[in-house]
């Protein structure tokens, strides 16, 4: 049986609905176990993440999926101490070789989600992941998966406090993807 790792940290509630999301997806493949990871306040202590266990139990992993809301162009402060966290997981290389993917969520249309994407791709990359992007086409209907276009991860932005309907859909495309692709290895 192979595992996904959903590991995210989220304020609002946003970035929680799309791990929710992408959770039911990548549960969608069978003999796919998937272990959900929430960086909470305790786990961040003097700005250092403490949760060392957490890393631990990611490391068992086939497959790991990353999420941060998108805080001024960047993952938010206690995502970036969880990163640097792992500094101890690969200078033993443990991650090298899983599968990565990420999710992001902004308040405006253009956020600036997608540097997020890019700093969460150069992480798995640093780590020697192998990167799962979404091979959904970017339409302009409403309600059609993968709206906002990017191929390098899921970005979405809120609309009244919501995650729109398709990037929720897009949310539980990538968790199936993740998953897909974890049982090819």
């Amino acid at each position: 049986m192979k595992s996904i790792a959903v590991v995210y940290h989220s304020a609002s509630g946003s970035t929680h609905r799309l791990a929710n999301a992408i959770v039911q997806g990548a549960n969608s493949c069978a003999d796919v176990k998937v272990n959900v990871y929430r960086i909470l306040p305790e786990h961040i202590h003097q700005g250092r993440f403490i949760a060392l266990d957490i890393l631990h139990e990611i490391t068992k992993a086939d497959g790991i999926i990353f999420g941060s809301p998108t805080y001024m162009g960047s993952v938010s402060a206690q995502f970036k101490a969880f990163i640097d966290a792992s500094s101890e997981i690969w200078s033993t290389g443990s991650w090298t070789n899983k599968i990565a993917a990420a999710f992001t969520v902004g308040n405006h249309y253009s956020g600036d989600q997608l540097s997020t994407i890019k700093y969460l791709q150069t992480l798995a990359g640093q780590h020697g992941m192998l990167w799962a992007g979404l091979d959904l086409k970017g339409l302009k209907e409403r309600n059609i998966q993968n709206n906002s276009g990017a191929q390098s991860g899921l970005i979405t932005y809120t609309q009244d406090k919501e995650i729109p309907a398709d990037a929720l859909l897009t949310a539980q495309y990538l968790g199936e993807r993740v998953s897909l692709l974890a049982n090819r290895l």
